[in-house]
């Protein structure tokens, strides 16, 4: 047996070579996986603020640019980069199933690298998408090439390097080195394996020192001190792990359901799927020119100014953000959904404090998006640490993991099977079923 194949072998030390072997692949990956999250962060912000310029010139410049921008990422989607579609998070969970086969074609750095470009001209034609889902794609694609450099190409260490590049992504994106950790064992893998687990902190902890030395010690959404006291407060935990549960697990029925192959109209979107992306920008490019401009973008902005107590958001926008998010999923195009998930949990939540007069608003906007970001992943530990780490408040941790509980169960009535999962399931049966078609 090749000890590049598997790290169970009796006998690797610490001084052995094949031991420093896998450390150096995974130190150099996660270094590999920060720095590429963070050109990924700075194009993005980039190519979105050269979009709100444009908007500032005229916002009906969005019904002309939006969907022409849709149409060209469908038709590059289309010639050959089928694998950059969507977030990315169920491309590497499928890609845990079966590493060798998967790999080559799904998460390759050819790939990896499309990922992020038409991201960023995702977010240039004001794209409602995030991306952190694209980074974790992005990350396993990184790792598993510098695993497969240094002779690591058996399936389960190809499944390993996978896994920790999926976390160092999402650690790197959010700066949340937890939440990169839980990400992984809840979400990509489902389980925790005890030998695995420095493997798995290494790497994260390798891409977010180098995220910490390149931007700094920060916070995601800016520290928050609001507290939620005993007795009434403790409402807004279940009203928002109520509604922001179910309408989380009303977002993954509908994206689903808007990728099902068996629904009537599956037929005609296989067959126009450029046009269905125009049609889906042109939706986008109305709500945010005659209903409200957070429409556009993550979302962060409104997300952040909510979370601070500077709202400057109609109550429409969770609702139309809901919606601009699954336009731009159902195009069809690359593109995240954490960080716009957010924001929708962020305008539910506002809306919510005005059940629970007397308690501090900004506490019950954070309930709010870690319930509904738990009901749309149904992950409700990764929901609940990426909301810590984001807002730096320990303070709200039981309120936060009451409701994530909540939500995560609410969800579950209305879309039963988690909508990653369910996604990655797809991709492999597309493939078994067709296998020439792989991009």
């Amino acid at each position: 047996m090749d000890a590049h194949q598997d790290d169970e072998i009796p006998g690797e030390g610490l001084l052995s070579g094949a031991g420093w072997r896998r450390r150096a692949a995974l130190w150099g990956g996660a270094v590999a996986v920060a720095l590429a999250a963070i050109l990924f962060a700075k194009a993005s912000d980039l190519a979105f603020s050269l979009f709100r310029r444009v908007l500032a010139q005229s916002p009906y410049w969005a019904l002309l640019v939006t969907p022409a921008v849709f149409a060209l990422l469908a038709w590059a989607t289309g010639r050959g980069l089928q694998a950059t579609r969507g977030s990315g998070i169920p491309q590497v969970i499928a890609g845990l199933q079966t590493p060798r086969a998967w790999g080559a074609t799904h998460l390759s750095l050819r790939v990896a690298a499309a990922k992020m470009a038409l991201t960023v001209g995702g977010l240039l034609g004001g794209a409602s998408i995030g991306r952190e889902g694209p980074t974790v794609h992005v990350g396993a694609a990184i790792m598993r090439a510098f695993g497969a450099r240094f002779g690591f190409t058996g399936a389960r260490q190809s499944a390993r390097f996978l896994l920790a590049g999926g976390a160092a992504g999402i650690a790197a994106a959010f700066n949340t080195p937890l939440a990169g950790v839980v990400f992984a064992i809840e979400e990509l893998s489902g389980a925790f394996e005890h030998r695995f687990s420095g493997t798995l902190l290494t790497a994260v902890i390798v891409g977010g020192v180098v995220s910490l030395a390149v931007l700094g010690n920060y916070t995601y959404f800016g520290s928050m001190s609001a507290a939620l006291p005993l007795g009434r407060g403790w409402f807004a935990v279940l009203a928002c792990g109520i509604a922001c549960g179910l309408a989380g697990g009303l977002f993954s029925r509908l994206l689903l359901a808007a990728g099902d192959s068996r629904h009537r109209w599956a037929r005609w979107r296989d067959r126009h799927p450029v046009a269905l992306a125009a049609a889906c920008g042109l939706v986008l490019a109305a709500m945010g020119t005659w209903i409200g401009a957070g429409a556009f973008g993550t979302g962060y902005e409104q997300a952040r100014g909510l979370l601070q107590g500077d709202a400057y958001v109609g109550p429409a926008f969770g609702a139309m953000k809901f919606a601009a998010n699954l336009a731009s999923y159902a195009a069809g195009i690359p593109g995240g959904l954490f960080s716009p998930a957010l924001a929708v949990g962020a305008g539910l939540g506002h809306n919510l404090s005005f059940l629970v007069p007397g308690v501090d608003p900004t506490a019950v906007v954070l309930l709010g998006m870690c319930g509904y970001l738990a009901g749309v992943t149904q992950a409700p530990l990764t929901s609940a640490v990426i909301t810590m780490e984001m807002t730096d408040n320990n303070g709200m941790l039981l309120p936060i993991l009451a409701t994530v509980l909540l939500a995560r169960g609410a969800s579950a009535l209305v879309c039963r099977e988690p909508v990653y999962k369910a996604l990655a399931m797809r991709l492999l049966d597309a493939e078994r079923r067709t296998p020439e078609a792989a991009p």
